[in-house]
């Protein structure tokens, strides 16, 4: 029996020794740096238990799993979150978090750095969108709170809160909004009484620009109400019936007009295609400017 065992542990070394020389010798990891492997010696592959404590060589290369690194992209320094899945090539994505790479496991640093400089342009040019996307949000984002800004038709609005019994519940003074609630009042208490004020504005605004367009159009929707859609700004069904959201009433006039245009001229063809946007045209000359600002806007932004 003893001499089995001998021979079954040196079974196991030579299995071992085949499988290490397959890579290079590996250089040794520095505690959580995230670029620069120095080398080190090299060292007898461990047996027994020991082995199995030890990250498998690969990793030795590559950061295991997920781990950020930093990409030298011209004269920037980019920080970006390496993950290694079984896909077969090397994505990019950039979101409002930065640069994520996810790579096959078998990819070596080397050869992602190499992807990474090959897509500089592309990755560079898609931070400095979502920098800006983030710079919109900070900017068009309501801070619910005595001094915070609402925008309203285009312009901001600085929101006043005063506890006088006998003032409106909202009044424009103007660009202060004043609303008829203590300092203290919460959150929610005042972003349910400014939002009432607007969607009441929004209606009247809706009604007074509607006339404009139907007598242009030659024709009007059979009914129309307000939305509070999340992800449209307006709709129109086949029944002729038009709807509006209301946070348009954020947007300078340009944009609502534009809104109404488009949504009446589907009343014309229930399409987007080149007879519906000569419709738009004929309607509201030089819609396309208003098109664009819409567009820009970003579209995971609620206004109010």
């Amino acid at each position: 029996m003893k001499r089995l065992r001998e021979l079954v542990r040196a079974a196991g070394d030579a299995a071992l020794q085949l499988t290490l020389p397959l890579f290079e010798a590996p250089p040794a990891l520095p505690p959580r740096a995230p670029v620069a492997w120095p080398p080190r010696p090299e060292a007898p592959p461990p047996r027994g238990p020991v082995a199995r404590t030890l990250p498998p060589v690969e990793p030795r290369t590559t950061p295991p799993g997920r781990g950020r690194r930093v990409a030298k992209l011209g004269p920037h320094a980019v920080e970006y979150e390496l993950r290694r899945s079984r896909r077969r090539t090397i994505g990019f994505f950039v979101d409002d978090t930065g640069l994520r790479v996810t790579a096959p496991r078998w990819v070596t640093v080397s050869e992602i750095d190499a992807a990474i400089a090959d897509k500089q342009g592309w990755i560079l040019r898609k931070l400095v969108e979502w920098r800006d996307h983030a710079e919109r949000r900070e900017r068009l984002t309501v801070r619910w709170e005595d001094g915070g800004r609402v925008a309203f038709v285009g312009h901001e609005l600085t929101m006043r809160l005063s506890a006088r019994a006998d003032a409106p519940a909202v009044s424009l003074d103007g660009d202060t909004l004043r609303v008829a609630l203590p300092p203290g009042a919460g959150t929610e208490q005042l972003r349910d009484t400014v939002q009432a004020w607007l969607q009441r504005e929004a209606r009247a605004l809706f009604e007074r620009r509607l006339p404009i367009y139907v007598e242009r159009l030659g024709r009007g929707p059979t009914r129309w109400r307000l939305s509070s859609a999340r992800t449209r700004w307006g709709s129109c069904a086949p029944d002729g019936s038009i709807r509006l959201n209301w946070r348009l009433v954020h947007f300078p006039l340009e944009i609502v007009d534009y809104v109404i245009a488009h949504e009446l001229a589907h009343l014309e063809e229930m399409n987007h295609g080149p007879r519906f946007w000569a419709t738009v045209q004929s309607i509201l000359p030089g819609f396309e400017a208003a098109r664009r600002q819409l567009k820009d806007f970003p579209d995971d932004l609620t206004l109010s």
